[in-house]
């Protein structure tokens, strides 16, 4: 269904007209399997580090591989104002867990606790990361290919009974 949607959109005059206008190579926006795996996949790893201008980091990659970088740039967006406390706050308690810390009481939430304790934070942030941006990442992108190739062969059988 998603397949269906993505490749309407693609065809549309105004993308042609925008990708002529400003040379942007066809395999950035092309939509196949591989290239949304790969898309959504490091989108995803990216948007699970914390770090400024993750999206920036995805642009960074276009040279390297071949992905759908709108997917990536989206998949980023999946960490904004409202879901980053949550994801870090995850990946602070995994980084703890993983290096056999408590982690810190009395948690506030201001700039001067923050600075007062940041180099308790930031190692425990960063090991809990590497999970979530490697393995998460690609779980999520390994289930979106399962499920490509799933509606692929969905699609299929239903025009072999028509």
């Amino acid at each position: 269904m998603i397949r269906k949607i993505l490749k309407k959109i693609h065809k549309h005059e105004k993308i042609d007209q925008l990708i002529k206008k400003y040379k942007i190579p066809r395999q950035y926006l092309s939509i196949n399997r591989k290239s949304i795996t790969k898309g959504v996949f490091i989108g995803l790893f990216w948007g699970f580090i914390p770090m400024p201008m993750q999206m920036l980091a995805v642009i960074a990659m276009t040279p390297f591989f071949n992905f759908n970088v709108p997917i990536a740039i989206f998949m980023v967006w999946l960490s904004n104002p409202f879901t980053m406390p949550f994801m870090y706050y995850m990946e602070y308690k995994t980084g703890n867990l993983i290096l056999g810390r408590e982690g810190l009481e009395n948690i506030e939430l201001t700039l001067n606790w923050f600075s007062a304790n940041w180099d308790n934070i930031i190692i425990p942030l960063y090991i809990g990361t590497i999970p979530y941006s490697t393995i998460v990442s690609a779980l999520i992108a390994y289930t979106i290919n399962i499920l490509w190739i799933f509606s692929v062969k969905k699609e299929k059988s239903h025009k072999f009974k028509s």
